[in-house]
């Protein structure tokens, strides 16, 4: 359940076929279907290009306008591989287009002389299911990155939302099952996959994803208030990601509601901003969230705002009090990291791979279950305590610098070099 040291006789990753068919790294996170992993795929690809590796990540088109080709930065491209409608289709509906993105995938191949790609990356279970037929054909080892499980997903169903389809639950352990190695973003999910799915300990490699140390800096809590719009002296809380009953915004407004509910004298000192736009489920009744901030009697303290890019996301960050993430499941939490990484604690669902985003009572708060009253008073325990509060963002800083894409990539570096090896072995063995 870890990344096994190759020595120095490594095979050398020369070219990697990455796959993100249901969701391009040139979207904006934060809204439709891009979010943590649409960051991880862009900032891994970049690093795997500046430590000499050739990045090729395919997605499928969602648009007669994008090019067929776009270079990302040097040694990264994106191909967007027509397969179905532009425009229209759900996530949901793209297991009946596999076959037609992997045409298009094998079609690149067949240009060029055999054996190109040494490695084959997919990225979620629709990726896996294309990236387990072109490995194949190619000939070269399939690693993959799940992200999120459907499994784990309907076992912490938020209240109302749909369970995963049994298709993806088979896809998933289809692509278990035919993958050389299994990237997992934390000990956690290593478990998972293997309590879970039956995948064997010694094919899961355990790398955490990373932040932008560089990007993603403390600063002057007053001058990005000041950017944004928000009065200086109010208790900013934020929510960042897709609006949708799994990411449990409804949680924080509902804690906002009965904060104000107890001492109506908050409603003057806080501001709650949501960035983001609806997703999934979410996108069923795109207004949930603002009518339910009406109902609750708190809209006028909450801004709704859409996804932004990671500058201005950097300082929203920067201006927040508190970062909530109530999500009910997450492989990781990038977000959470992001906001850290910025000096802000967070509090947090203590799920999935928030109990390693998150350091609990050093970084910030994680809370078991999802009840609003729960988080309203750890929030508000926490905006009346400076002191608890800075100490917390002190070690918001130091947690995520021990995190970065570096490592990061380094940690893929190894896993690819050792799915190489050992297909190579597996060649040598079978010939004799």
């Amino acid at each position: 359940m870890s990344v096994i040291p190759i020595g120095s006789r490594a095979p050398k990753v020369r070219r990697v076929a990455l796959l993100s068919i249901h969701t391009s790294p040139l979207d904006q996170p934060g809204t439709g279907d891009a979010g943590g992993m649409n960051v991880y795929v862009d900032q891994t690809a970049r690093r795997l290009a500046r430590a000499g590796v050739e990045v090729e990540i395919f997605t499928r088109s969602t648009g007669s306008h994008l090019p067929p080709v776009v270079e990302v930065e040097p040694g990264v491209i994106v191909r967007h591989v027509t397969a179905g409608p532009y425009e229209g289709m759900r996530k949901e509906d793209l297991p009946g287009q596999l076959c037609a993105v992997t045409s298009g995938v094998l079609r690149t191949e067949a240009s060029r002389p055999a054996g190109w790609y040494d490695v084959v990356h997919s990225h979620y279970w629709l990726s896996g299911q294309v990236g387990w037929l072109v490995s194949e054909r190619w000939g070269v080892p399939l690693v993959h990155s799940m992200h999120t499980m459907a499994k784990v997903k309907n076992l912490e169903l938020a209240e109302n939302d749909s369970p995963e389809p049994m298709t993806r639950v088979i896809g998933e352990q289809q692509v278990v099952d035919n993958s050389a190695r299994l990237i997992a973003s934390t000990n956690d999910e290593a478990r998972q996959l293997i309590d879970l799915y039956g995948a064997p300990a010694e094919h899961v490699d355990v790398v955490h994803p990373g932040v932008d140390l560089d990007l993603f800096t403390p600063g002057d809590q007053l001058v990005s208030r000041r950017k944004l719009g928000i009065p200086e002296r109010a208790h900013l809380l934020l929510f960042v990601g897709r609006i949708q009953p799994l990411k449990a915004p409804d949680v924080l407004v509902r804690a906002v509601a009965h904060l104000i509910e107890q001492d109506p004298t908050r409603r003057k000192s806080i501001t709650v901003a949501i960035l983001g736009g609806p997703s999934g489920s979410g996108l069923e009744r795109p207004e949930a969230l603002v009518d339910l901030a009406r109902q609750l009697g708190v809209a006028d303290v909450i801004r709704f705002e859409p996804p932004s890019s990671r500058d201005v996301i950097a300082d929203w960050f920067r201006a927040a009090d508190l970062t909530i993430v109530p999500s009910h499941s997450e492989s990781f939490g990038l977000v959470a990291l992001e906001s850290q990484a910025c000096g802000t604690p967070v509090v947090a669902a203590a799920v999935g791979g928030l109990h390693t985003a998150v350091a609990d009572g050093m970084s910030g708060i994680l809370i078991h279950g999802h009840d609003p009253v729960v988080y309203a008073h750890r929030i508000a325990a926490l905006l009346d305590s400076p002191r608890e509060l800075s100490a917390l963002a002190r070690g918001a800083r130091a947690h995520a610098e021990s995190f970065s894409w570096s490592a990061t990539t380094a940690g893929l570096m190894t896993s690819y070099a050792n799915a190489i090896k050992e297909q190579r072995g597996l060649r040598t063995a079978i010939a004799e």
